[in-house]
């Protein structure tokens, strides 16, 4: 909830939503739902924009009276309170938009969110593991219990396909194309994509499949390809948790996410010399820009590897 005095302000605080206010939320929520935005993008922006609302209204301010000049405020109340920038950034995203919405139904005129610029946030390259440390990684996962199968077919597949973990766990057996040697994912804004499963992700996930996953399975109904020890779904905080248990087993320093893992296949096919454009595709990424990220990474790479090795440098 929102902020008194630049405190987080506890609920009675928090002035009620006007019947304007609220017609216009739900009319944004009803939009993102049918632009397809993902679930957790949607209960994100609904959090901001209910957030954003009560800020307004301790001013008596309604959707249509808000400007640039009050929304400039707003991001400035917001980093003054001790916001992340990144924070602020997904709040004005949460506000452009909304407006958007409210412009596109005629409710407002124009939409002031698009003139106001966000934070910089801090430039921080993606974690990549170097290829021996994700060989250390992987061999460090036995293939004894049914659990040790799931988790190494789990990071062959993450690697080697750069799936996200929410990817991973959504995927379904039917997902699974094994002769063809691909598996079909439901990525952002619910859009499917084909991708290559590698030789040795392969091998991984018949073995779970034949060895594992029948001990795991509680009902001849679930379709999740991955399960937990009690047989649902596994979730994506599953994920995180036991990588981070074998990349510890494995003597990897600094924390290692699924995350990790897909920018270590993104930034290892950029430099076996994939064209960024198949890597964008691969991803899952609507613009190009997203990728260009690994671009940095392979630079940053290069740079390192000049002022260590040239007498010169």
């Amino acid at each position: 909830m929102l902020i008194k005095k630049s405190a987080i302000a506890t609920e009675d605080t928090n002035p009620e939503l006007t019947e304007a206010w609220r017609r216009a939320l739900e009319l944004i929520a009803a939009d993102l739902a049918r632009r397809g935005s993902a679930v957790r993008t949607r209960r994100a922006y609904q959090s901001d924009l209910v957030q954003f609302a009560q800020w307004a209204l301790l001013t008596e301010l309604e959707p249509t009276d808000i400007d640039v000049r009050q929304l400039r405020r707003y991001a400035a109340f917001c980093s003054e309170s001790g916001m992340a920038a990144s924070t602020v950034a997904r709040k004005l995203a949460a506000l452009r938009a909304g407006f958007r919405t409210l412009r596109e139904h005629g409710i407002v005129e124009q939409n002031p969110a698009e003139l106001v610029a966000a934070p910089k946030r801090p430039s921080s390259l993606p974690r990549v593991l170097r290829p021996s440390e994700l060989t250390a990684l992987i061999d460090r996962i036995p293939a004894g219990t049914a659990l040790e199968l799931r988790d190494r077919a789990l990071v062959e597949l993450a690697y080697g396909s750069g799936l996200r973990a929410e990817e991973l766990v959504s995927a379904d057996l039917e997902s699974l194309e094994l002769d063809s040697e691909q598996i079909r994912v439901e990525g952002k804004g619910s859009k499917t994509r084909v991708i290559p499963i590698g030789e040795y992700a392969r091998d991984a996930i018949v073995g779970y499949l034949e060895r594992a996953r029948p001990a795991l399975v509680s009902s001849v109904d679930q379709p999740a390809l991955f399960l937990s020890k009690s047989g649902r779904r596994l979730q994506s905080s599953d994920v995180r948790r036991r990588l981070r248990l074998w990349a510890r087993a494995a003597g990897i320093p600094g924390r290692v996410n699924p995350h990790a893992l897909r920018h270590s296949f993104a930034t290892h096919l950029l430099d076996g010399g994939a064209d960024l454009r198949a890597i964008q595709e691969l991803l899952g990424h609507e613009h190009l820009s997203s990728t260009q990220i690994y671009t940095r990474v392979e630079s940053a790479r290069l740079r390192s590897a000049y002022s260590s090795s040239h007498p010169r440098a």
